[in-house]
């Protein structure tokens, strides 16, 4: 990385960390926070007002809060679930005085607009509340929205879930529901196909958030790492979703011994409401469905069965009509408008199953057995042709005609055609262990067993006509001219079948020194792939620092070794041709944080800033299309990506939690054989080119409030700001990719009213009453109506003359939602 990046960003992280160290005689309390079982509670929060200072408790319930000696102050105790807890305290200078709490659960519901924002302090990664997402605005309504907010997150796509970290793209992040790694369809091109998120956010107890330089105990990829666990209920109750865009049904609840619980949801979506907003204007016929259950059975108090379920069918039709898109600039203005013929008929079919069982010997020792299945059946099928019309549009101010199309600069039909058919099965048999030290150390490991087998089926050709001119034109002497080119052509018919065995372990080891802790996390982690015989050792460790400061600020470090053995899309090229020899990309992750907790007007907030730089090696690059990753199925590039991102969140409002995130990123790749040469038959490198996630700086707010008086209304805010990405033409080499799209701008603004809280009782006359809490919601998607650009259609004449037309993303729509839980 220059020097000078690193200068800039060691500088931005001095200005932003501001560390102040007073010293005042104070006294410190300790203790351990537990549940009515005497079980620990981990990020229980211990806060002291009038101070305006707080800690969490750690894995094991503990705490260390330092005080001011001399005064009399009360302790608060609460965590999210539990009833809160007060208690006064006063201390000499240098005393110690432990105080140990016992928290009740609260059987309630938690109030939906709760949001918690957690910190594993002493890791990289970062606690979510699953609850947000019921009151954030967003259009796919997808779980992973909820992160469209954070630092070193892009999203640029609100009909998609997908989302890059800290320059690499989606394929790099790993996801898992309890244990359980999440896989998705290969053949989904666009957002428009893409339907159900797989995590179902009603079932949802806890989520855990990297976004690099994260721990051994997690796969083998190279960004981020998102960790969900499903909740298991402790009474009967049931939650109904009703909107424009689809509905939801869950219901869950648990024997009179509490022995067996199970939680069930099943939603719908269809977003032909909003597609309709395209340009391109036709009949969208998108179903989305999906059923997910997760049930457990304790068959005694060491033992425990788990199963988790998932089915969704995914159903996309689409017969286009017509598009008229305007574009270019004041100088330039120019219209496409093109006819279309045919239709686009697309099915995925995706099923997860899990059995865990789960064995509890010993208080400090859980071991885990994990079997589980993922399956897809894939069909992606269209013929369209479209007949376009470029024009030149007047420009000319006052004029008469203005924005109408004065002079046709091109005129053509291309015809687009796919049989595309992909099934694939992953079988996996995993074991986990986790044991607990007298000596402070907390030892995890594991190791897996998985099959694949993949069989791939493609067909796609594009044919373009440009006023009567196949393109490419047959002007090769030995060719005759009547002979029709395809401008794009791709046949595949691959079959995979391989073994890969994995394992890990690690070590977190938590100690003191004069006051001060110290957590060290090491551990290793060995991937074997069968397809290409390659072994790869990661070695991983992490080191947390909080100082004996009367502020909370902890500071932490994390690297290590990050391999990513390919799976099916990277091994094939552009072609469809499988590449076996291919070898795992790399990435050496350099993460330094800093995580400040504070009080300000009375209320908890925290900020925290990670710097960081990956070293990459052995890439493989690709090519991006909407949410399409296409790739060169070769290792032959190197790169970096270097940026830091900084959160504040806490009560703006007192009593609801908002945030806002800023991250600035740079990440390039040099491909290594892209030479070329020049008009003077010199050798020209290209050099370190932007990766396709080069998006150089994002912003996001989610921001809340309620009317003082009138608490039941509530406003919810979500503003989101991503620079421009790279972009160029199709079927070029990588370094001509030197445009940029526009940026990504994007408000969505929601309104909600409490029509029954579960704290108030209603009449026996009021409908209402049979419900828990019942609440409706009106929200206004892209608020400002604002083109974001997603992709580019190229249109070429006959004279070879290349136009980039923009694919617009959706306009504002009004969405009306109602959600009752009983």
């Amino acid at each position: 990385m220059p020097v000078k990046y690193t200068a800039y960003i060691l500088l931005l992280f001095l200005i932003f960390t501001g560390l102040n160290v007073t010293a005042q005689e104070y006294f410190q309390i300790y203790g351990r926070i537990t549940d009515e079982q005497g079980k620990p509670i981990e990020l229980a929060n211990i806060s002291a007002p009038e101070y305006k200072t707080g800690t969490y408790s750690d894995k094991k319930g503990k705490y260390k809060l330092q005080l001011i000696a001399g005064r009399e102050v009360t302790i608060v105790i609460s965590f999210l679930g539990y009833t809160k807890q007060e208690k006064k305290v006063k201390g000499k200078p240098g005393e110690k005085k432990e105080m140990n709490f016992s928290l009740a659960m609260k059987y309630d519901v938690i109030k939906e607009v709760d949001i918690e924002g957690e910190r594993e302090r002493s890791s990289t990664l970062v606690r979510v509340n699953p609850k947000v997402i019921t009151v954030m605005p967003d259009i796919s309504g997808g779980f992973e929205s909820v992160l469209k907010a954070f630092p070193g997150v892009s999203k640029s796509n609100e009909l998609s879930s997908q989302y890059s970290v800290r320059g690499g793209n989606f394929d790099e992040n790993l996801v898992y529901v309890n244990d359980i790694e999440i896989y998705r369809p290969f053949l989904i091109r666009s957002g428009q196909q893409e339907g159900l998120s797989f995590v179902n956010t009603n079932m949802v107890s806890s989520v855990l958030f990297s976004a690099g330089g994260f721990e051994s105990k997690y796969g083998d990829k190279m960004s981020s790492v998102l960790d969900i666990k499903y909740k298991k209920p402790v009474d009967f109750a049931g939650t109904v979703s009703l909107s424009l865009l689809g509905g939801t049904v869950n219901f869950e609840g648990a024997s009179d011994n509490h022995r067996f619980t199970h939680i069930t949801g099943v939603r719908y979506k269809t977003t032909s409401y909003v597609l309709n907003t395209l340009d391109v204007q036709g009949d969208y016929k998108p179903r989305f469905t999906d059923i997910q259950t997760y049930m457990t059975w304790d068959m005694s108090d060491e033992f425990e069965i788990a199963v988790l379920g998932n089915f969704a069918q995914n159903r996309y039709n689409f017969i286009p009509e017509d598009r008229i898109t305007r574009f270019g600039s004041i100088q330039d203005a120019l219209m496409l408008k093109i006819y279309f013929d045919g239709q686009e008929v697309d099915r995925f079919n995706t099923a997860t199953g899990a059995i865990t069982g789960s064995y509890h010997p010993h208080e400090k020792l859980d071991l885990k057995f994990i079997t589980s299945a993922y399956m897809t059946d894939e069909i992606e099928t269209f013929d369209i042709q479209g007949q376009y019309y470029l024009n030149e549009i007047d420009k000319q101010l006052g004029s008469e005609s203005m924005g109408d199309s004065v002079m046709n600069i091109g005129i053509g039909t291309y015809l687009n055609h796919a049989r595309n058919y992909l099934n694939a099965t992953v079988l996996n048999a995993s074991h986990r262990g986790y044991l607990e030290t007298e000596t402070n150390h907390y030892l995890q490991w594991g190791v897996k067993y998985q099959h694949e087998l993949i069989n791939d089926d493609m067909t796609e050709w594009r044919m373009l006509d440009s006023a009567g001119h196949s393109l490419p034109f047959p002007d090769t002497i030995g060719y005759a001219s009547d002979q029709v080119y395809v401008s794009e052509y791709i046949i595949a018919d691959n079959t995979i079948e391989s073994d890969r065995i994995t394992g890990y372990f690690q070590d977190i080891y938590s100690f003191e020194i004069d006051s001060a802790e110290f957590s060290i996390t090491a551990g290793v982690r060995a991937n074997y792939w069968s397809l290409n015989n390659q072994t790869v050792v990661s070695p991983r460790g992490s080191f947390s620092y909080i100082p004996n400061w009367k502020r909370d600020v902890l500071f932490r470090f994390a690297t290590g070794l990050y391999y990513q053995p390919p799976f099916y899309k990277e091994i094939k090229d552009l072609e469809g041709n499988i590449n076996t020899d291919i070898k795992a990309q790399r990435s050496i992750h350099f993460v330094l944080g800093y995580d400040y907790n504070f009080t300000a007007w009375s209320r908890p907030f925290k900020y925290i800033t990670e710097i960081y730089y990956k070293d990459f090696d052995n890439l493989i690059p690709y090519l991006v299309d909407n949410v399409r990753i296409r790739y060169y199925g070769e290792n032959n590039a190197h790169g970096y990506a270097a940026g830091i991102d900084m959160k504040v969140n806490g009560e703006f409002v007192k009593g609801v939690d908002s945030w806002a995130s800023l991250s600035v990123m740079q990440t390039e790749e040099d491909i290594e054989d892209d030479y070329y040469y020049d008009g003077n038959n010199e050798l020209v490198e290209p050099g370190y080119i932007p990766r396709p996630t080069d998006q150089r700086v994002n912003f996001g707010l989610f921001f809340q409030d309620y009317i003082p008086n009138n608490p039941s209304y509530k406003m919810h805010l979500s503003l989101l700001f991503g620079s421009r990405l790279p972009f160029g033409p199709p079927n070029t080499e990588r370094y001509k990719h030197i445009f940029r799209m526009s940026p990504y701008r994007r408000v969505d603004l929601g309104f909600s009213k409490v029509l029954k809280s579960e704290s108030k009782v209603l009449p026996e006359s009021n409908p209402f009453r049979h419900f828990k809490s019942l609440w409706l919601s009106l929200e206004f998607f892209n608020l400002l109506d604002i083109k974001n650009t997603i992709s580019y259609t190229w249109i070429t004449d006959v004279t070879n003359m290349q136009y980039a037309v923009p694919n617009y993303l959706t306009s504002r729509r009004i969405n009306l939602k109602l959600i009752a839980k009983f």
